[in-house]
């Protein structure tokens, strides 16, 4: 059934996604556009796997939130967290606080856990000046591209991701655990099965192993999913990596990955997934007020670097887990 007083039309003729939801009235309100049409947009984000919603009155955290309460989906709190962000209230986040001089490569949300949001919603309130992309890739291409030989790999052997929490370093235990208690950390570890040392020098270890590929609940797809190319000293570059090295030792990197049974993960596995995700990029320029709405298992998502202000805002929806519903 189509939807009244927008249209609707396809960014890149080479891919399906995503699919422009634009209003063609002026102050159109997305949250009763949803609140009208639920499920034709339930359906119309499983065939599509992103929605881009432009020209619709989104300006403010308030409007960002009404959108997602009409989507009637769980929250995800950003506990375990592994990049700096800035809770806003009712479980909305900014994005990513990296430089911007920095580039997030492509990956999928929470993907480096057990459990992860099946969905993911971002807004942009201000664009930057010049690029800050936010580029996403279709994870059954991307898949493809890796090849069947590496994806059963993955399947296989998993990824064990080490963490090092050290002051001063990267993400704090205390943030990315929402704690000053040591003990609570212990407690989430063990409720999660994350292996957790705490080293001299107040350095927290953790380790765990997670999935390397997962199944879409509905389509039934196996794709890529994991964050291994993310978490692996490699993905800062050779000269940053051996700096990394260097100062840390190979035993203490704040962060990095392995093949679930220990091993090293080969860098020529790593190239291929990083030119996997390279190959299958899709990029649009933020315009103020876009939302855009990402089906986390069928695309990918990063942040190119820019100038200027910023403003993107996310909520992490629908929490999944495939051990869960194996085991159920």
């Amino acid at each position: 059934m189509p939807m009244k007083r927008v249209k609707e039309w396809q960014m890149h003729e080479e891919y399906a996604s995503p699919l422009i939801i634009e209003s063609t009235s002026d102050g159109r309100d997305l949250a009763e556009l949803v609140d009208r049409n639920s499920r034709v947009l339930t359906d119309k984000l499983l065939e599509q796997g992103a929605l881009l919603f432009r020209g619709f009155a989104v300006s403010t955290v308030t409007d960002f939130d009404r959108f997602i309460s009409a989507l009637n989906l769980p929250r995800l709190e950003y506990t375990h967290a592994s990049t700096p962000r800035t809770a806003l209230g009712n479980r909305i986040y900014t994005a990513t606080e990296y430089p911007a001089s920095q580039e997030i490569p492509l990956h999928n949300e929470h993907a480096y856990e057990r459990e992860w949001p099946l969905k993911l919603g971002l807004c942009c309130l201000v664009p930057p000046s010049t690029g800050g992309e936010t580029p996403i890739a279709s994870m059954r291409r991307v898949t493809a591209a890796i090849g069947t030989k590496l994806i059963d790999k993955l399947e296989e052997r998993r990824v064990k991701y080490v963490r090092h929490y050290s002051p001063s370093v990267d993400v704090p235990w205390q943030k990315a655990f929402q704690t000053n208690d040591p003990r609570d950390v212990t407690k989430f570890c063990a409720a999660h099965e994350i292996t957790d040392e705490w080293l001299p020098e107040g350095i927290l270890r953790t380790s765990q192993v997670c999935q390397g590929t997962a199944r879409h609940p509905l389509i039934q797809e196996r794709v890529f999913f994991n964050q291994a190319h993310l978490f692996h000293v490699s993905s800062l570059g050779a000269k940053a990596a051996k700096f990394m090295i260097d100062f840390f030792g190979h035993q203490r990197l704040p962060r990095q990955t392995f093949y679930g049974d220990g091993g090293d993960i080969p860098l020529e596995d790593l190239d291929a997934i990083r030119s996997a995700f390279a190959k299958e990029i899709q990029m649009f320029p933020w315009k103020a007020g876009d939302v855009l709405l990402l089906d986390n298992m069928q695309f990918a998502h990063g942040r190119r670097p820019f100038q200027g202000e910023r403003n993107v805002i996310v909520a992490l929806l629908e929490p999944y887990s495939q051990e869960r519903r194996t085991s159920s």
